[in-house]
């Protein structure tokens, strides 16, 4: 007897073809068996990926890490590490958030390089005035207000 292939549904066998070719259960693996399986492990993930994006996105938009170049108190340089995002409540300006984030992350990348070079060595930064400049970085960006900038993290090492 032929081993099953792995939850498949039909069993394999190598080797030559029976001489009538007619009736043979023997276990020969049929080409449409074998394509149905070729086509299911080409188009599954394709088809588990559509309905992943089909999932509502809600309102929050993240934004990975952002990081700049400080200079610490013994003279060596740090980075200043900002983790944010966006709440957007309307459905249309968050798609159009989610379509020019690499814009966002530059317009936020420069608020943050500008700040962080302008802090002397040992200064505490400012989490306050650093948001406000990075909500307007953010209206700017988007064309109109809207979108309320959340920081959730704000380190230096």
């Amino acid at each position: 007897m032929a081993p099953k292939a792995a939850g498949l549904g039909f069993s394999c066998a190598f080797g030559k073809a029976s001489s009538t070719g007619v009736g043979d259960s023997g276990g020969m693996i049929q080409r449409r068996h074998l394509a149905a399986v070729a086509a299911a492990t080409l188009f599954l993930p394709s088809l588990a990926h559509a309905a992943e994006d089909k999932k509502p996105k809600g309102s929050f938009l993240a934004i990975a890490g952002l990081a700049a170049t400080v200079i610490r108190t013994d003279g060596g340089h740090g980075v200043m590490t900002v983790e944010a995002g966006i709440d957007i409540p309307d459905p249309v300006q968050r798609a159009y958030a989610d379509s020019v984030q690499p814009r966002l992350r530059d317009a936020y990348a420069m608020a943050i390089q500008a700040y962080a070079g302008g802090l002397t060595p040992g200064t505490l930064p400012d989490p306050d005035y650093l948001g406000r400049k990075l909500q307007a970085a953010t209206d700017a960006t988007l064309g109109k207000p809207g979108g309320k900038l959340l920081i959730g993290g704000l380190m230096i090492n």
